[in-house]
């Protein structure tokens, strides 16, 4: 291996997207189980690798000189081979300090908490020092190594302006979680995530819809990477390639969420908008049918609506934490809120919003199957599907029409985070 990442776990990592789109080398993610880290090292049988979870402590003993930034966190995560010696970085920094600058999250005269007990954790808490914050306390569950626990961070700390997360929760598979409950914390003013997979946490999706700054990590790992290649190659890149790089895995990875009432036309522009954006393209009810093996008229039918929304909240967990997808929400999908927040962790919701004349009414949509029912149903969701959406558009009788106006709104979307 010439390039590369080493972890525990690396299936999901994005480390080798982002490299292949910033410079010309061959960049392998490597899998290393613990026993087998010493002869690795050992072997140094690389010209650079970047060093994720949980090595970022472990490599240092094998290396012959480290940064002084590195050596203050306590964590590497950047190793170049240079004639046999190997030298550390934590580039982790300069990411984390790039992402919250970027995110425009004011840390000067703060208090801040940083969520976590690894590397990361005291990563994060040296770039928030650097920003100006005069108080910072890390936060675990145990409170070792210096951390605060939950309980007495609730207790003494409900005051804090920030919050940083570096823990793991809310990363996928696991999404919808979040590490604390960000209603009791009521001076914050900015939630900065590590975690880059769900695009959008929980723990920031929440913040957003409480009106707070708030950004995922997904630019911190484009900014990490581009000082590490630096490091790799000696050579300087500017800032504009960190924000394309970012931009290009954003347009790529986001999925494209569908709302809108029965026979507004989510499938068939979903279905043309997908084969034009190379995403996959999914039905949420499609998926209930495959999942149940009864379609939903059947399901309505025999168990009811109350078993058909459990069965589509379940669906939707599932399909919200896939990626690069267009994704077609049944009509009533929004009346539960947690649906809508697991669906914004990876996608843009976009609402549909064809007249009222212009719906027709078909067998197949118990809750809209006549006209009475469906004009109804209208009135009841249309608040909802206006309130639920962060992009929507008026949808005309010309499909191509309808299909430009979606790919618009996404691909002008401010990804500032």
């Amino acid at each position: 291996m010439e390039y590369g990442c080493i972890g525990e776990k690396l299936t999901h990592s994005f480390s080798k997207i982002i490299h292949s789109k910033i410079a010309d080398y061959n960049y392998e993610l490597k899998e290393i189980e613990a026993q087998d880290l010493d002869s690795f090292m050992k072997a140094a049988d690389f010209k650079a690798i970047n060093v994720t979870i949980p090595y970022k402590q472990a490599v240092i003993p094998y290396l012959y000189e480290i940064s002084d930034t590195a050596r203050k966190i306590g964590a590497v995560n950047t190793v170049v081979n240079r004639n046999g010696k190997l030298y550390g970085y934590n580039t982790d920094y300069e990411g984390m300090r790039a992402l919250i600058k970027r995110q425009g999250a004011d840390l000067k005269n703060k208090k801040v908490l940083v969520l976590g007990s690894g590397g990361t954790s005291k990563t994060a808490a040296a770039v928030a020092e650097s920003l100006g914050a005069t108080e910072v306390y890390r936060v675990s569950r145990n409170g070792n190594d210096g951390a605060v626990t939950y309980d007495y961070a609730l207790s003494k700390h409900i005051d804090a302006q920030a919050i940083i997360n570096t823990t793991p929760v809310g990363m996928y598979p696991n999404i919808g979680e979040s590490a604390v409950d960000l209603s009791l914390f009521k001076n914050l003013e900015s939630v900065t995530d590590a975690v880059y997979n769900p695009l959008s946490s929980a723990l920031v999706t929440k913040a957003k819809e409480m009106g707070i700054n708030a950004a995922g990590g997904l630019y911190m790992l484009v900014a990490q990477a581009v000082f590490a290649c630096e490091k790799f190659t000696e050579k300087s890149i500017p800032t504009s390639v960190t924000d394309s790089v970012y931009k290009e895995i954003m347009l790529d990875k986001k999925n494209i969420v569908l709302i809108g009432m029965p026979g507004c036309g989510k499938t068939t522009i979903g279905k043309a908008v997908a084969k034009e954006m190379n995403k996959d393209f999914i039905d949420t009810d499609d998926e209930i049918v495959i999942k149940t093996g009864m379609s939903v008229p059947d399901i309505f039918e025999k168990y009811g609506e109350k078993k058909f929304r459990e069965i589509e909240a379940e669906v939707i967990k599932e399909v919200s934490a896939r990626q690069s997808a267009v994704i077609a929400t049944g009509g009533g999908a929004v009346l539960n809120h947690e649906n809508v927040s697991l669906l914004k962790e990876n996608g843009l919701i976009v609402f549909i919003d064809r007249p009222l004349d212009d719906l027709v009414t078909t067998d197949d949509r118990p809750l809209s199957s006549n006209r009475q029912l469906l004009e109804k149903r209208f009135k009841e969701r249309y608040g909802i599907y206006k309130s639920s959406a962060q992009a929507e558009i008026k949808a005309v009788k010309d499909l191509d029409a309808n299909i430009g106006a979606v790919k618009e709104v996404f691909i002008n979307e401010d990804f500032g985070d």
